[in-house]
């Protein structure tokens, strides 16, 4: 008997709580949401199917249900199941670059300060002597050290985690969202899933990466409203901004700095960037229909979800006045990012004040509100306190002054290797750096002095290396441990880092491939 994906799910968890002597759990059912919103709306009919559905599976005899329960007892963890948590992962990482600076040589490049900005001197690299080792106890003194360097990350989880959960409680957000899935019609799931994917490619080409990190929430909405996981939302909204941010032809925190660097004009041959953004994320789009709408997840208990039928949306006045003071909002962070240059610390302020506006705009009082806000920023500190941790891996590369020594003797990598695969390995040896240099502009002024006279000398164009270097260090973002935006966002969509890396590794591999065809070609043509 073949059954639909949602009731294999269910069917999988029943056999689960058999397998553990947990029976006659009827009431689980009622919070389990698995249900598609497009087949089974009638809360009557969500019932006596559930109903139904338990029935067949506790029959004693019947093969489904002692198939499952097999499975249940002696399934074995999938690798993304032992990867450990962000949190012990990225201490393991800290404690083997505390080790790491015993082994790696202090070294240095000279800088000056060029057009305000600070850059490297090429071939001014020198090893320091007398550079005293790292006392073990540094490894513990660099978190709370990590944690004061990265707040302004922190901030703006806290702040946009508050800022959701009062649009949450106001119930203009969901009902929004419920309005317009419900007339676009969740049948056309697959069209919206696109559509969400490529507007926040857009945001993430034009905004920055960082700066969307407070809009990971509203695609968690639409995906619970079309019957997918926050997953599914998580994938379209974190990867979309990545892919966009990664790719863009007009990127000022690395397109911009990078061509600067070069001596080439701002945003020039921007063809080449725009064909692999547009391609990858119309990848992307097709990997999060055709894989991640049907990949297995448990929602968190705070996960964000639409609490009844699409039917029974409707925005009252007061609903259109708060998203018209919320999308006034979103518009007047985005002209203070082109035109002001904010950054996180402007949009995190930006994010209090729409909190406190839309509050009272709901008779929120003055405690209500602040109460509002606690309840959000607590429901992600867990996430908003990694990205503090893993900023403590750089703070321990500083002390012990080695960052300099892995960037000259990586770039010595891309030397001696044809020509035509130099670019990859150039995209190779960022993606690497990035690890250590989190930053994208400050990746670019530490490496691009170095990497863009080895292009000369290996016979690459330097345009061609600045799009290596994008690719490099712009898709590492959404895999590595150390990058803050990237676990904010996560923290923000109740996505677990083992959960990410289960979704988005095999696209992962895809991306690269297409991206590293786009660099070969962009060697013949002349780019």
């Amino acid at each position: 008997m073949q059954f639909p994906s949602w009731r294999n799910h269910l069917l999988k968890k029943y056999a689960t709580w058999t397998a553990e002597g947990l029976v006659g759990k009827f009431l689980v059912f009622e919070k389990l949401e698995l249900l598609d919103p497009a087949i089974y709306h009638d809360k009557f009919k969500v019932r006596r199917q559930r109903a139904s559905t338990l029935r067949h599976i506790t029959r004693k005899g019947t093969p489904m249900a002692e198939q499952y329960t097999a499975a249940a007892s002696g399934s074995r963890k999938k690798w993304y199941q032992a990867v450990p948590d962000p949190m012990v992962l990225i201490f393991i990482i800290l404690v083997a670059t505390y080790f790491l600076t015993f082994i790696i040589p202090a070294g240095e490049f000279e800088r000056v300060t060029q057009d305000g900005r600070t850059v490297v001197v090429p071939g001014s690299f020198a090893y320091l002597e007398n550079v005293a080792n790292i006392p073990l106890f540094n490894i513990f003194v660099a978190i709370p050290e990590g944690l004061i360097s990265a707040s302004q990350y922190l901030f703006i989880v806290f702040i946009a985690g508050g800022l959701f959960h009062i649009l949450q409680k106001t119930g203009a957000l969901e009902n929004a969202i419920g309005v317009a899935v419900n007339r676009v019609g969740v049948e056309r799931r697959n069209v919206i899933i696109v559509v969400g994917t490529f507007i926040y490619g857009f945001f993430g080409v034009a905004v920055g990466f960082e700066n969307n990190i407070a809009l990971v929430p509203i695609a968690v909405l639409i995906a619970s409203a079309i019957g997918c996981s926050s997953l599914v939302g998580t994938a379209m909204a974190v990867g979309g901004i990545g892919i966009g941010f990664a790719l863009s032809p007009i990127n000022p925190y690395t397109v911009g700095v990078a061509q600067g660097i070069a001596e080439l004009p701002t945003f020039s041959g921007a063809w080449l960037r725009t064909l692999l953004v547009l391609s990858s994320l119309a990848l992307l789009s097709l990997y999060i229909c055709k894989r991640v709408v049907k990949m297995e997840f448990e929602e968190p208990d705070n996960a964000e979800a639409l609490s009844r039928p699409l039917s029974e949306y409707r925005l009252t006045k007061r609903n259109i006045l708060t998203m018209v003071v919320f999308v006034g909002g979103l518009i007047a962070m985005l002209v203070g990012v082109f035109t002001r240059g904010w950054y996180i610390n402007e949009i995190a302020g930006t994010f209090l004040l729409l909190a406190i506006i839309i509050g009272a705009l709901n008779g929120l009082s003055a405690n209500g509100i602040v109460k509002q806000m606690m309840e959000g920023a607590a429901s992600v500190t867990a996430g908003a306190l990694v990205i503090g941790v893993a900023a403590s891996i750089q703070v321990i590369l500083e002390q012990a002054v080695i960052i300099d020594t892995i960037v000259n003797s990586l770039s010595a990598l891309i030397d001696g290797i044809p020509s035509i695969f130099s670019a990859i390995m150039a995209s190779v040896v960022q993606g690497i750096i990035n690890l250590f240099i989190p930053s994208g502009s400050g990746q670019a002024l530490v490496t691009m002095p170095i990497l863009i006279p080895v292009a000369d000398l290996v016979g690459m164009s330097r345009q061609l290396m600045i799009t290596a270097f994008q690719v490099g260090d712009g898709l590492t973002n959404l895999i590595v441990p150390t990058s803050g935006g990237t676990l904010a966002m996560l923290a923000l969509g109740r996505v677990s880092y083992a959960q990410w890396l289960k979704a988005i590794l095999p696209f992962m591999v895809l991306v690269y491939v297409l991206s590293w065809i786009g660099l070969v070609i962009g060697h013949l043509v002349g780019y």
